[in-house]
């Protein structure tokens, strides 16, 4: 059956981005969580996807944008929305969709230079030119002997740089596996990502270590991590690597990256950096202290999906080691052979991740800088920058509130205090933060310090502007308050919500 023709092509394509443009134009109106419960949209779409079948003809698109209305629109929890402060931001600007667009019209599979020049070499030009953005060393460039690729998550980034610090470790690890002495260093607060891609290469749980934070801090401390590799060291264990966050997911904490580097080296450990949400805001001149000792590391990671405006999924990457990803991943079958593989000038980025095939990720992010320019990157961030410092004021000057720590970019941790103990004040917290999430004005989410539940408050939404925030705090203010008032609702019940939202 032929395609569709490239003018029937263009007529559906404006109907489609006519409808993104209309969700994205009234999705501030909407409430940010869909009012669902588990199994809805099964129910929705059984008549017609199974019990009916699937359709046997070609069916107009005017249906199909029907259905995405009547069923996925509502089940739809919007990250898009002005009022969505929960996680982390996962900005998808019009411009990076338009990028996408590109990408997937090209229609590339970019996992060998040979199978599309353009898709690996605009990725290196463009990784390089961001690093230098950044600021980083100019030894994470291809120039500089090392390089940079464009990963679907953190957590992929997690992954191969384990796996090639594995290599380093031991170059026998590709023919006989991990022997149990291996162990790779974080903190409490380091991403679950870590943890995961441990007991994905099969070292299991025993080889995580976590090192203590500093006394007062949540940030890794050097003095402990030092001990731990070098008792490791000592009764015959190898340190493979260690993981330095810049902004934690759940209080934004920073690692002392260069005293963690000069810890890890000693004993010859791979460290890397996860900067996944924090790592953007280098682009600002007056943030580049966030990545101090960066140039020390051997891997460094930066999601442009979270906070640089850059539809899911882009995790910049960098490693200082050109050789040292292909050297750990790349397996050759006949079937992929080629001359400019086997000349050696050429990057396959096939070698530098997990799965073989690749999109051509790089346009999305291409027409972001090229659509923004860095000082619009830059005024995005300053902006929710702002809006955080002014939060975090209002939390200060109000008694019913305390910062759980202090505040980190855009990052803002609160709790109620209700002044009858911390059982108390967890129970309050976690009401309020139910029932502003069921207002349907505003999503956050929450984490835990020091065994204490706290409210985060994540700023970074594209649409998010000050009003917005204000309206945020009178919300939080507000029930706040009835719970003080001991309102029945709100204090013996903190598990209620009066949503369906799960």
């Amino acid at each position: 059956m032929p395609d569709v023709d490239p003018e029937e092509f263009r007529r559906l394509g404006h109907a489609v981005v006519d409808w993104i443009a209309d969700y994205r134009a009234g999705v501030a109106d909407r409430p940010v969580l869909p009012d669902v419960q588990p199994g809805w949209v099964r129910e929705q779409l059984t008549p017609t996807l199974l019990s009916a079948g699937l359709p046997e003809e070609p069916q107009p698109l005017a249906g199909l944008l029907d259905e995405i209305d009547r069923v996925v629109v509502p089940a739809t929890t919007h990250w898009q929305h002005p009022g969505f402060f929960g996680y982390f931001p996962a900005n998808a600007s019009l411009h990076s969709l338009l990028g996408d667009m590109l990408s997937t019209g090209l229609g590339v599979q970019g996992m060998l230079w040979a199978t599309s020049p353009a898709a690996t070499e605009v990725e290196q030009v463009l990784l390089d030119a961001m690093a230098a953005a950044l600021g980083l060393d100019a030894s994470f460039t291809f120039a500089g002997g090392g390089g940079g690729s464009i990963q679907d998550s953190a957590s992929s980034a997690a992954l191969v740089a384990l796996l090639a610090a594995l290599h380093r470790s031991n170059p026998d690890w590709r023919e006989r596996g991990v022997d149990g002495t291996e162990r790779v260093y974080a903190t409490a607060e380091t991403h679950s990502a870590l943890a995961k891609a441990v007991r994905v290469v099969g070292l299991g749980k025993q080889a995580l270590r976590i090192v203590e934070p500093s006394p007062g801090s949540l940030a890794m401390s050097p003095d402990a991590l030092a001990a731990a590799l070098r008792a490791d060291s000592e009764a015959g264990l190898r340190p493979v690597l260690v993981c330095a966050t810049v902004g934690t997911t759940g209080t934004g904490a920073i690692d002392p990256v260069r005293e963690i580097a000069h810890a890890a080296a000693e004993h010859g450990a791979w460290v890397h950096v996860d900067a996944a949400w924090a790592g953007v805001a280098a682009l600002c001149p007056e943030l580049r202290h966030l990545l101090d000792g960066v140039e020390l590391v051997d891997s460094f990671c930066t999601n442009a999906h979270k906070w640089l405006l850059t539809a899911f999924d882009a995790s910049l990457f960098w490693v200082r080691d050109a050789t040292a990803l292909p050297a750990a991943l790349s397996i050759t079958p006949e079937f992929l052979r080629n001359a400019a593989s086997e000349s050696g000038f050429v990057v396959d980025y096939r070698d530098w991740q997990v799965p073989l095939g690749r999109r051509f990720r790089a346009l999305k992010l291409w027409a972001v800088v090229h659509g923004h320019g860095l000082s619009g990157l830059r005024a995005h961030i300053r902006s929710h920058l702002a809006l955080a410092e002014k939060l975090a004021g209002q939390v200060r000057e109000d008694p019913t509130f305390e910062l759980a720590a202090e505040p980190s970019l855009a990052l803002v941790c609160l709790r109620v205090v209700t002044g009858d103990g911390p059982e108390s004040d967890d129970r309050a917290t976690r009401t309020v933060l139910e029932r502003v999430n069921a207002s349907g004005s505003a999503f956050l989410t929450h984490t835990t310090v020091g065994g204490r539940y706290v409210i985060r408050v994540a700023i970074g939404s594209l649409l998010t502007e000050s009003s917005h925030v204000d309206a945020l705090w009178e919300s939080l203010h507000d029930e706040a308050a009835k719970v003080l008032a001991n309102d029945p609702d709100d204090r013996r019940d903190p598990g209620h919500s009066g949503s369906t939202h799960v």
